[in-house]
Parts: C-alpha cells; sequence; structure tokens
C-alpha cells in the first residue's frame, strides 16, 4: 500500500494517541498507553494486531521473533513509548520492523511527556 493512501489512517492513530493521552494523562507505563490505543481501536472498529509475530531467519534459519506493540489497518506498526525523547535507538528499532514486516509506515508514539511525541518512519528502499 502507497503510504500517500494511509494519510487518513495515520491521523486517525495520531488522534487516538492524543485521546489515550488526554484521558490517561502522563506518567503511566508504556502498556497502559498501549491497551488504551487498543481500547480505543475497539470502539472506532478500527483494524488491528496487537503484539503479532514476525519470523526473522538468516540463510534459511529462524534466529528471533520481531515483536511489534501494535499493527492498524494491516499497513502501520505503531510503537508506544514512554521515554524522555525518541531517539536513533527507538529509530533503529523501527526500520527493523519494516524492514523485517514490510509494511509501509512505521508510528513511534512517545507518551513520556505532557505532549505526545510522535515520529513517522518509512522504510529505507521504497
Amino acid at each position: 500500500m502507497d503510504v500517500m493512501n494511509l494519510k487518513d489512517e495515520t491521523g486517525t492513530i495520531i488522534g487516538i494517541a492524543y485521546e489515550a493521552m488526554n484521558e490517561l494523562g502522563y506518567g503511566f507505563r508504556e502498556k497502559a498507553y498501549e491497551r488504551a490505543m487498543v481500547r480505543e481501536f475497539q470502539l472506532q472498529s478500527i483494524p488491528y494486531d496487537q503484539q503479532r509475530q514476525f519470523p526473522l531467519n538468516y540463510k534459511d534459519t529462524l534466529i528471533d521473533t520481531l515483536i511489534p506493540d501494535l499493527i492498524a489497518y494491516d499497513s502501520v506498526i505503531i510503537d508506544t513509548k514512554t521515554i524522555k525523547k525518541i531517539t536513533d535507538r527507538e529509530l533503529a528499532q523501527m526500520l527493523s520492523y519494516l524492514k523485517a514486516t514490510r509494511l509501509p509506515l512505521g508510528l513511534i508514539i512517545n507518551f513520556g511527556n505532557p505532549k505526545v511525541e510522535v515520529k513517522r518512519v518509512y522504510p529505507l528502499s521504497r
């Protein structure tokens, strides 16, 4: 799916993140925000997967399993965080998720401050 076609979907996801923050405030664990987003996905009938597993193979051998927090619309990986600031470490992790899943877009959503921080991440090779 073309990333440009996901504009409405990403807008909805980001709106849900703000709704979760407005309801909960900040200072909770990452899982609380992830679960709040899941509940909002359910209330809005948005298709999602929580903790879907993706095999990571090396030369035809399973070497690990990647487990992103959420996937919405079967196209957007959502990684919820409660950290001071999104860094290159989180960006690298999302790039790995995108490479392994071949999905077109990732959102890193940080609930670690009074204002939600969102970073859109696109695969390196599109």
